[in-house]
């Protein structure tokens, strides 16, 4: 017969450490009472929807106003015919099936800050629930204090640049 073998004595387990208190909260702003207004003149299209899908993921409502006249960078020629075959691509067997490309300014924005969140996670569609954004400024957010982001706005002359509602002129918006 095989000799038991004596079993060490269990190490007594060290008492866990007690958990800090929680960390007081830095802003108690209610973040769904009033949205960000950002004034879209003169903005670079990407850096800007970049600014806003980090403001949407971090809670706050956001809304875009003068979306015609946000900025694409590089010329108009290349602009629009990148666009235009973009909106070649469509479905074989029928075009109503989709994909549905955006014509309008500020869907074509919209799409951009979608394509900038986690639309398949919980925190991306509330966060694109919370988006506003419009072709002008409305009556309702007039009165609303607005702001604008110093590094998405352009830098060189506007000749260089396309607007958003130039584009959407070119490929069928109006």
């Amino acid at each position: 017969m095989a000799k038991d073998k004596p079993k060490p004595a269990a190490k007594p387990k060290p008492a866990a450490k007690p958990k800090p208190a929680a960390k007081p909260k830095e802003k108690l702003v209610d973040k769904t009472s009033r949205p960000i207004v950002i004034d879209g003149t003169n903005h670079i299209a990407g850096r800007l929807s970049s600014n806003v899908a980090k403001l949407l993921l971090q809670g706050n409502r956001v809304t875009v106003i003068n979306s015609e006249k946000i900025m694409i960078s590089g010329k108009k020629r290349n602009i629009v015919g990148e666009y235009n075959q973009f909106l070649k691509i469509s479905s074989i067997l029928h075009p109503k099936h989709g994909p549905f490309h955006p014509r309008k300014p500020d869907t074509i924005l919209s799409r951009m800050i979608r394509g900038m969140l986690p639309r398949d996670k919980p925190s991306g569609k509330e966060a694109l629930r919370k988006l506003r954004v419009y072709i002008g400024v409305p009556k309702d957010v007039k009165g609303l204090g607005k702001i604008q982001f110093e590094k998405a706005q352009i830098r060189k002359s506007s000749a260089l640049y396309t607007s958003v509602g130039e584009l959407g002129r070119n490929v069928g918006w109006n």
